[in-house]
């Protein structure tokens, strides 16, 4: 059992570390401003400086922000649907045929760019869906579907990869889903981005409650007049929105969605009436926080912060994979 003390703090350090990354974050370019001054220009009275600032890094800033709390939920919601650590929309394909959707609609059907999300959690569906057809051979079993998942998410970004280099990227919107660079977001970008992440995270605070009880062995939880088919699916549909929103306008950011519940857990427990919250926060600050490193470790150039998350989340993947081999392995 986590302490209660240990949450709270949890919750304090990190929104005080996100409030921090987003002032640096602020700050990493030709122009810097303070705090004080930052507030004013935002506030009180016009500053040029300010306004560029506000033009051209708020909006990649907040997209990594709003991004990073619907990856990072979209995982807690798949692990709870699976009973598997190892679940995350990226791993098992979510991720990529999301991704795919809205790189063919970026490229062939622009005039429709507001609706992508809509039409990227579509392709999550198909994909979720094959996942799972796939995998079925007399029951799930937790490993089957991790290495289904694998093999539909290379497929995916086989299709996403060889439809980018066959047009000799030429689409800017294709280039930049296909390889994860929140670079040149706009504000149209975020906005398309917000009103579908407020749906998915607010639909997942509704169903919170019914994470806790798929934690109990399925029988258990029918006696307790919980209907888990049903439960399941619908998690299951608010987790594949989540990933297929942020994968429409960021791209598909590997082991967010796998690495953030597991610390979350470890600082303030199980108990998604906690977990779910904490992890809005804590995956806000981790995309937040690889973007920041992308934007200052190799200055002037930058590393995306799907490739920061790659190299971060590969080991803890593998940590991740001899630990439980026992209990998914069979």
């Amino acid at each position: 059992m986590v302490s209660s003390r240990k949450k709270i703090l949890s919750f304090a350090i990190t929104a005080l570390g996100l409030l921090t990354l987003f002032l640096v974050a602020v700050n990493i370019g030709s122009l810097k401003v303070m705090p004080l001054e930052l507030f004013k220009g935002l506030f009180i009275e016009h500053n040029e400086n300010v306004a560029t600032i506000y033009d051209l890094r708020f909006p990649r800033i907040l997209i990594a922000i709003f991004g990073g709390a619907a990856t990072a939920v979209s995982g807690v919601l798949l692990q709870a649907v699976m009973k598997n650590p190892l679940a995350d929309p990226g791993i098992i394909g979510v991720s990529s045929g999301a991704s795919l959707t809205a790189v063919l609609i970026t490229a062939f059907v622009p005039t429709l760019y507001f609706f992508t999300p809509l039409f990227a959690f579509l392709g999550g569906m198909v994909a979720f869906l094959l996942v799972y057809s796939l995998s079925w051979k007399g029951g799930l079993s937790p490993l089957r579907i991790i290495l289904v998942g694998v093999a539909v998410n290379a497929m995916f970004t086989g299709l996403m990869s060889a439809f980018n280099s066959g047009t000799g990227s030429n689409y800017s919107g294709v280039a930049s889903i296909v390889n994860a660079n929140i670079t040149m977001k706009t504000w149209d970008d975020f906005q398309t981005l917000l009103l579908y992440v407020v749906i998915g995270l607010i639909a997942s605070v509704f169903v919170m409650g019914q994470c806790n009880l798929l934690a109990l062995e399925d029988k258990t939880a029918r006696s307790l007049g919980v209907n888990v088919t049903r439960s399941r699916i619908v998690i299951s549909v608010i987790a594949v929105l989540l990933a297929s929103i942020s994968t429409a306008v960021i791209g598909p950011i590997s082991f967010l969605g796998l690495i953030v519940p597991h610390i979350a857990r470890l600082l303030v427990g199980s108990n998604h009436k906690v977990l779910v919250p904490y992890s809005i926060l804590l995956g806000a600050f981790t995309l937040l926080l690889a973007d920041t490193l992308g934007r200052t470790i190799a200055a002037p150039y930058e590393i995306s912060a799907a490739i920061i998350m790659s190299v971060i989340g590969g080991p803890f993947f593998i940590l991740l994979l001899r630990r439980s081999k026992q209990s998914y392995g069979q």
